[in-house]
């Protein structure tokens, strides 16, 4: 299990990767709240999302495939 964070991302789009990500034969992903306590407009409305994967490489690949697409489009994941 690992979370992934990209504060560039909108809300709809969070959404559209988790949906993408659960496609994923065996991985979860839970929405992760956003813990600024200060409004940013800039700012994504989410926190970031946490990825659990079955322990086969073929389904990290493709999660890993999966964000490079979404990260050439909105920049860099960071994984915590």
């Amino acid at each position: 299990m690992f979370s992934v964070k990209n504060d560039s991302v909108p809300l709809a789009v969070y959404r559209e990767i988790a949906a993408h990500l659960e496609q994923v034969d065996g991985v979860l992903v839970q929405c992760l709240p956003q813990m600024s306590r200060e409004f940013n407009y800039l700012q994504s409305q989410l926190g970031g999302l946490r990825i659990e994967l079955p322990d086969r490489p073929e389904a990290q690949q493709q999660v890993d495939h999966i964000l490079a697409y979404y990260g050439d489009r909105y920049g860099e994941w960071k994984r915590y």
